[in-house]
């Protein structure tokens, strides 16, 4: 029998070694697998190389590992923004190697990983210093730049359900670059909200394919939803604010009325 759940979140991290590679999904706090985060720096893993969207804000998720001294090098696309003190402390005082990628070809590199792509050549970045040290070509009268796959040793997502088979949907764009960090790397983790029955997906919504998910992990309902549905009302970290639609929805589930 095929069952891809683990018990805890504990399970889903384990054996995450020091100097991985790991993909983290997200585009900001949207679909960040906060949880996961939480549970590899539990582990204690160290000497990280983050593939990610962003560099982590405020002082969860990403923002946390970093701070935690966890992290050797992030490859992303956008790695400040007004909250990211963790990350700007760190590149500043030389303890974290930075790889900027334009968002595109950051993309389109986890795809070429997960499709079996050798190389493929982009015009993003010519004539700026991402530029510099690559193999450049003209074709067609414009230039272009040579990229390589980016591949993992994990990757850690975050979707909306999932059920035992590993098949996942998403909440929205919470998706963003999840789907292709499921296919690019050598373990794939997912947290859900919630692992349902199998059947309960309509096979046209799933998103990710079990085929490629290796744990699937369930941690609870989000304050900002309810019912599936954005409330609002939260700081940034997740809390919810008082009087919000969000405080109420909290109230109803500490009062067992959810």
């Amino acid at each position: 029998m095929i069952d891809k759940t683990v018990a805890d979140l504990r399970e889903a991290v384990a054996g995450i070694a020091d100097g991985a590679t790991v993909m983290v999904g997200g585009f900001g706090r949207a679909g960040q697998p906060v949880e996961l985060i939480d549970a590899l720096i539990d582990a204690g893993a160290s000497e990280l190389t983050i593939i990610s969207n962003n560099a982590g804000g405020g002082d969860l998720g990403l923002a946390r590992l970093i701070a935690e001294g966890r992290v050797r090098k992030v490859v992303c696309s956008f790695p400040r923004q007004t909250d990211s003190w963790h990350f700007d402390r760190a590149y500043r005082e030389g303890r974290l190697e930075l790889e900027l990628v334009p968002q595109g070809n950051l993309a389109e590199r986890i795809r070429a990983a997960g499709a079996g792509i050798g190389a493929f050549y982009s015009p993003t970045a010519v004539g700026t210093p991402l530029a510099e040290g690559k193999e450049h070509r003209e074709i067609d009268g414009r230039t272009y730049l040579l990229e390589h796959p980016l591949r993992a040793d994990v990757a850690l997502i975050g979707g909306l359900r999932a059920d035992r088979w590993g098949n996942v949907v998403y909440r929205r764009t919470a998706r963003n670059f999840g789907p292709i960090m499921a296919t690019a790397a050598r373990t794939t983790v997912v947290q859900v909200d919630e692992i349902v029955p199998l059947g309960a997906l309509d096979p046209e919504a799933i998103v990710t394919p079990g085929i490629f998910v290796d744990r699937v992990v369930a941690v609870g309902g989000r304050r900002w939803l309810r019912a599936g549905e954005f409330v609002g009302g939260v700081d940034l970290q997740g809390e919810p604010l008082a009087g919000s639609a969000a405080d109420s929805a909290a109230a109803d589930t500490v009062g067992g009325h959810r």
